[in-house]
């Protein structure tokens, strides 16, 4: 194989890659919980996603609405809006409030908060994602309030369970780098549970993430993500796909819930909010970048799906930015998502404060990186992967 097909072969990127990309997922390390029963505590509703892997003893979760269900060493959870539940030794009995009993519990020599008690010992990693709430792409609606994935079911050396184990294995060593190589590896996981989840049998009936599953399918959302600027039409994507106008746009639609040229719009706006968010290029220009020749139609399509033109929709992501900065300056942290979603615990870590830096994203490739959020919170000098999601 020659270096351009090795390097043309990395590069490749499928439309998951392009939505986890958008949302600007970023993790960090909520808790290293040792809890030994009798234990209830209850989590409050985080601003982002949290996740709970299990890699001893196990727990039960309760969630409002549904029946308590066990989770046993080896199997993940992520609630991907960051719903409200309860950690708990047994399916009833009271509960107390985490960051309270987190405030009050020292950490052991390998970092853990311990809860003492006379029963079976639990040990839980936890952590919390914060992603760019103005990202409009149906992926986090499509998942279920919790989404789980067990270990038993699952080859010991898939991907979730391999990267949870290297996670906890660095967590105990806490060597030179550790805090980069934690960082790096929950936002891994991020990644491993939802593409593990969209791969199994759960995955909703009609959508992308079903079409992914699609070799045909997948490789037209793969042109449409790669080249949205180009004058698609159906004749030509049928083309390139090698089917007929007619069995591809059924196939699309049945699988993605609406037709090629619709959910093209649609990845183009969501481009564009971004360009608005991000740049100061004038309308025109990012209307003309995303594939429209008008400025008048970009504007009509861009209303249509976000409910305001584009001017009104970047003046209003600047206001609140600005409101974000008028916080910080009165002694609240820039970094809202990940700081908002750790108050939820209350923690220290140890000095560690897990947060990216410039060096810290050049370190890893750029095939693995998960960028930080986006203008809406990024109001600090925190990294940032200026990708050119237009192409």
């Amino acid at each position: 194989m020659t270096v351009s097909a090795i390097l043309d072969s990395v590069e490749e990127r499928s439309p998951l890659d392009d939505i986890l990309d958008m949302l600007r997922v970023r993790g960090t390390l909520m808790a290293n919980l040792r809890a030994h029963a009798p234990f209830g505590l209850r989590v409050p509703q985080a601003p982002g996603a949290a996740f709970h892997g299990v890699t001893a003893g196990g727990f039960w979760v309760r969630i409002p609405g549904q029946a308590p269900r066990e989770i046993i060493a080896g199997d993940v959870m992520l609630l991907p809006t960051g719903g409200p539940h309860v950690m708990a030794s047994d399916p009833t009995g009271p509960t107390r409030l985490w960051d309270r009993v987190a405030k009050a519990q020292a950490k052991n020599p390998a970092g853990e908060i311990i809860l003492d008690g006379p029963g079976r010992s639990t040990h839980v990693i936890c952590a919390a994602y914060a992603y760019d709430q103005e990202v409009a792409h149906p992926l986090l609606s499509l998942l279920p309030p919790v989404l789980y994935l067990s270990g038993q079911q699952s080859p010991k050396d898939n991907a979730v369970h391999s990267t949870l184990g290297m996670l906890g294995r660095e967590l105990t060593t806490r060597s030179a780098g550790s805090g980069i190589v934690i960082d790096r590896l929950i936002d891994v996981l991020f990644v491993h549970v939802i593409r593990a989840w969209a791969g199994g049998p759960h995955a909703p009936g009609s959508s992308w993430l079903r079409a992914l599953r699609d070799p045909i399918i997948a490789r037209a959302l793969s042109l449409l993500h790669a080249s949205p600027a180009e004058s698609w039409t159906i004749d030509m994507l049928a083309r390139d796909v090698s089917l007929s106008r007619a069995t591809l746009t059924r196939r699309f639609t049945t699988l993605v819930g609406e037709p090629p040229l619709s959910y093209l719009t649609r990845w183009r706006i969501e481009l564009a909010a971004r360009h608005l968010r991000e740049t100061s290029d004038a309308v025109s220009t990012i209307a003309h970048r995303v594939g429209y020749t008008s400025e008048f139609a970009f504007s009509r399509a861009f209303s249509r799906l976000r409910g305001r033109a584009p001017g009104r929709y970047r003046a209003d992501v600047r206001r609140r930015a600005e409101e974000v900065r008028e916080r910080s300056a009165a002694g609240r942290d820039p970094e809202a998502p990940r700081d908002a979603a750790r108050e939820h615990c209350h923690l220290s870590d140890d000095g560690q404060s897990h947060q990216r830096s410039r060096s810290r994203a050049a370190a890893i490739p750029r095939a693995m990186r998960i960028p930080p959020t986006a203008e809406r919170y990024a109001t600090s000098c925190s990294a940032r992967l200026n990708r050119n999601s237009a192409g």
